[in-house]
């Protein structure tokens, strides 16, 4: 029996509850890679999925052996699937898609295009005529790209869109805590002149409900404050951050015996503020360190 073509292209898809979502998804991204012509594998990672999801994609995965799928043994967030996906695939290019079906499959093309022509590490969807609440996911999301860009130095638009294009070598040792996949691709070290964007279509999802609420522009703005120390190096940073807070809370100690207003105000600020850093600093060496998922099985 001759050897399956190793794949040059692997489709990352992280899954949580997405009955309804998932084999639809599948069957698009299986129509656009075949018309492309090269071999591919797509990687569906569910994510400890409470509804039908895994067995709509074993049904799929019966009769498609260029579908494989990453049952993970819990909920790992968005973060953790996608390092599974990651650490799992094969193909020489790895493209990422969101599994709701928001992001549209037939853009993949024009990324893969604009990937060769340019010769950069990685391509990010821009979404266009966003199909979401303005207020809720669109004007903070907005808000939050830009800071981003702004502390990461890298200005990609639209972090939040989960259709991207890697080359395997950016991604293959990822170990993303939760909630790092919103500062991709940043948190990966790529360079601003090693990204480039394409403009996609945004479609509506058509079953179940978002993952996502205000709380996590929230949560962004947090882990933000760490950013610029886990691209320099969060090792040496994090230790350093640990001194930080306890200056802090001596000061805190100094301020309450010598009833000094300003004093405490500041260093509670100042520990506030270190606290948090320590804490994304400790979160991202832990995982890079124990990891961030476990594989219950592999189908097929």
């Amino acid at each position: 029996m001759s050897t399956p073509a190793a794949p040059a292209f692997s489709v990352v898809v992280p899954v949580y509850n997405e009955q309804g979502n998932a084999a639809p998804l599948c069957g698009e991204i299986r129509e656009v890679m075949s018309a492309i012509g090269r071999p591919f594998e797509m990687i569906f990672v569910n994510d400890g999925s409470t509804d039908a999801t895994l067995q709509e994609l074993q049904r799929i995965a019966a009769t498609e052996p260029r579908l494989r799928i990453l049952e993970l043994d819990g909920n790992f967030g968005e973060a953790g699937a996608l390092s599974a996906g990651f650490q799992a695939a094969r193909g020489d290019l790895v493209i990422t898609m969101d599994g709701d079906g928001q992001n549209d499959p037939h853009d993949i093309p024009r990324l893969l295009e604009t990937l060769e022509r340019n010769g950069c590490r990685v391509v990010s969807g821009w979404r266009q005529a966003r199909q979401e609440d303005l207020l809720l996911r669109v004007l903070p999301s907005r808000i939050a790209n830009g800071l981003i860009a702004a502390v990461s130095r890298v200005p990609v638009h639209d972090n939040g869109c989960g259709l991207k294009i890697y080359r395997r070598a950016v991604v293959e040792r990822a170990a993303l805590s939760r909630g790092w996949n919103r500062f991709l691709p940043a948190i990966l070290g790529v360079r601003a002149d090693e990204v480039a964007e394409v403009p996609v279509n945004d479609r509506r999802r058509q079953h179940g409900q978002s993952h996502y609420g205000i709380s996590r522009t929230l949560v962004v703005m947090r882990d933000l404050l760490a950013l610029r120390f886990i691209i320099a190096n969060p090792r040496r940073a994090e230790p350093a951050w640990a001194v930080v807070a306890v200056a802090a809370a001596l000061g805190c100690m100094l301020g309450l015996w010598c009833a000094s207003g300003w004093l405490l105000g500041l260093s509670v600020v100042v520990g506030t503020i270190a606290l948090l850093i320590w804490r994304s600093l400790r979160r991202f060496n832990h995982a890079q360190r124990r990891g961030v998922f476990r594989v219950r099985r592999e189908y097929p």
